[in-house]
């Protein structure tokens, strides 16, 4: 399909076919897939959705949180003899 004559511009499926291999072919699977999802706008209503997943949280939680996960991702490197534990 190298001359656009031969192209049927008006099936959706072979345009949509097209437009993935032009995207993976200049970005790669990965950065085709990005490419697409800065044209999805999303839906809903993602401050009442966040509102209502969190009602139950508190500061409090969000800081034991916080800890809990840097205690997990410790490493037991050290920067200039200082532990970074």
């Amino acid at each position: 399909m190298s001359s656009n004559l031969a192209i049927n511009y008006h099936d959706p499926l072979v345009i949509r076919k097209l437009g993935m291999d032009a995207l993976k072919e200049k970005f790669g699977r990965v950065g085709a897939i990005y490419c697409i999802r800065q044209f999805n706008a999303g839906s809903g209503d993602y401050t009442k959705e966040r509102e209502a997943l969190h009602a139950d949280l508190t500061f409090d939680d969000i800081v034991a949180g916080s800890k809990e996960m840097d205690a997990s991702q410790r490493c037991g490197c050290t920067f200039s003899g200082t532990s970074l534990q």
